[in-house]
């Protein structure tokens, strides 16, 4: 147990019956009544995101997460299978736990957070910039170019994603993995 003085982003605790990590806190100490801390926390567990007030000096359960590296290998009925890149261990993750599976290709490295004591998968962080081959799009019209027009395109991992007029099949692009949006052309 710990209190709400200890309290800093990326703080994970135990909260009606959830696990979730603070993204902003803000200690006030208003000129009458007593202090209290206001909270964002993001579940763990469903990625919603709630504001939480508690008077100062309650007490909060915190909750040890570990990050591991795992390598994405492949997708079949049971959900996404991965490989812990240490023990060569392969797990199975629910599709629930993933932000935006259409991103992951196979060979992918990223970042899985387990609950410490319960050696339980909680959530998949990816890499925040991920670079994709167009496998299919549309060709752009010539001169169409005058504004910030958009078409869709498909990347290699079969996900669709909206690209500039100018981009092409065959060439690589750099995707936000947390928007899916478009963010640069790769230089070849």
């Amino acid at each position: 147990m710990a209190n709400t003085s200890e309290i800093k982003n990326g703080l994970c605790l135990e909260h009606n019956n959830d696990i979730w990590s603070v993204v902003e806190f803000l200690h006030v100490k208003p000129g009458k009544g007593p202090a209290f801390v206001r909270t964002k926390l993001k579940s763990l567990t469903s990625g919603k995101v709630v504001d939480n007030t508690w008077p100062s000096s309650h007490k909060i359960d915190v909750v040890r997460i570990e990050r591991r590296k795992y390598q994405f290998l492949y997708k079949d009925d049971m959900g996404y299978n991965f490989m812990d890149n240490e023990t060569f261990d392969q797990t199975t993750i629910d599709p629930k736990l993933i932000d935006n599976p259409g991103f992951l290709k196979e060979g992918e490295t990223i970042d899985v957070l387990f609950h410490a004591a319960k050696d339980i998968p909680l959530t998949i962080e990816m890499p925040q910039y991920l670079i994709f081959e167009i496998t299919y799009t549309e060709p752009g019209l010539k001169g169409d170019t005058a504004t910030n027009a958009t078409k869709p395109a498909k990347i290699e991992t079969g996900a669709e994603i909206r690209v500039p007029l100018f981009i092409n099949e065959g060439d690589k692009i750099k995707v936000d993995s947390r928007t899916g949006s478009y963010v640069e052309r790769v230089k070849k």
